[in-house]
């Protein structure tokens, strides 16, 4: 390395370690090998290593011939071409969210899929913590504002090639996470078609994930696990507002519904693909929310 920036050779062949912080002001021409395989803030920081100078630089990233990308690769490919100007690193660290999916903000999960339960839960997490510091209280709940918890193992999000602007993505996120009723879902799936054409198959799980969470609230269910064999819910501070129609629906064979000793309901089902999953958790939603607007 000290020979390299000594010009004592032209060449250096190196690992990803040349990405911390190396300044090498004559170094103008840049070779990345299976560019596909980096991250996208690995890239941005490896590319950085050339054109500290005046000299203009270029920057060579290849990929596989006989093999097709994978679509994240190639949109990571796609932004780093697009962030060429100076102080771009906000609009990098948005285009890693949006690609990779955010973490729990308040936990110890450091990586996630944003996709799996939407923007907004995140968002609201990190309104909640924020709120909880700046009164001092160990725990900051608000009776009228909690989010549920949806894991189905699919898609739900709005893709870039239908709403290419991040920031309106973010927006619509935001906006699609606020609502609560049926009509009003509706209504902004109707105002997505006007604005920018038919649903893609993403965007329509996401207008019914939020429909579910939507019957969560209803239903006082906190958090919903569903998989190929069924469904794990959790009730919010283990309460149900109509007990008798639950202990009812339990205790009928036909509904293949029982309750685990930490009192989590256990939907029984046979749901192998993920709009299987939807469809049956929409299902059981809106029974459980029927009986508890009945003990209302």
């Amino acid at each position: 390395m000290n020979a390299f920036y000594d010009n004592k050779f032209d060449v250096l062949l190196a690992t990803t370690i040349v990405e911390s912080g190396l300044d090498i002001p004559n170094a103008n021409t840049l070779i990345v090998h299976r560019a596909d395989n980096f991250g996208l803030a690995q890239l941005y920081q490896i590319r950085g290593r050339i054109g500290r100078a005046k000299a203009r630089a270029y920057a060579l990233f290849t990929v596989p011939a006989d093999k097709k990308l994978t679509d994240t690769a190639e949109r990571r490919l796609g932004v780093l071409q697009s962030l060429e100007t100076l102080g771009a690193g906000f609009q990098l660290a948005s285009h890693d969210l949006d690609i990779r999916g955010a973490g729990n903000l308040l936990g110890d999960e450091q990586s996630g899929h944003i996709r799996e339960v939407g923007y907004e839960l995140y968002q609201s997490m990190l309104e909640e913590a924020v709120a909880n510091l700046k009164s001092g209280e160990e725990e900051y709940e608000d009776q009228n504002e909690w989010s549920p918890q949806i894991s189905l193992g699919m898609p739900v999000m709005i893709p870039e090639h239908y709403v290419p602007d991040l920031t309106l993505r973010m927006q619509l996120y935001r906006k699609l996470g606020d609502l609560d009723d049926i009509r009003d879902i509706d209504a902004a799936g109707a105002e997505l078609i006007d604005r920018f054409g038919p649903l893609p198959e993403e965007v329509e799980s996401l207008l019914k994930v939020i429909l579910v969470k939507a019957l969560c609230r209803q239903a006082n269910v906190e958090k919903v696990d569903a998989g190929p064999k069924g469904a794990v819910l959790t009730l919010r501070n283990n309460e149900f507002p109509n007990p008798a129609g639950l202990v009812k629906l339990v205790s009928d064979p036909a509904n293949q519904v029982r309750i685990k000793p930490d009192q989590k309901l256990v939907f029984v089902r046979n749901w192998p693909s993920a709009e299987q999953r939807l469809k049956g958790a929409a299902a059981i939603l809106s029974k459980l929310a029927r009986l508890a607007e009945i003990g209302a």
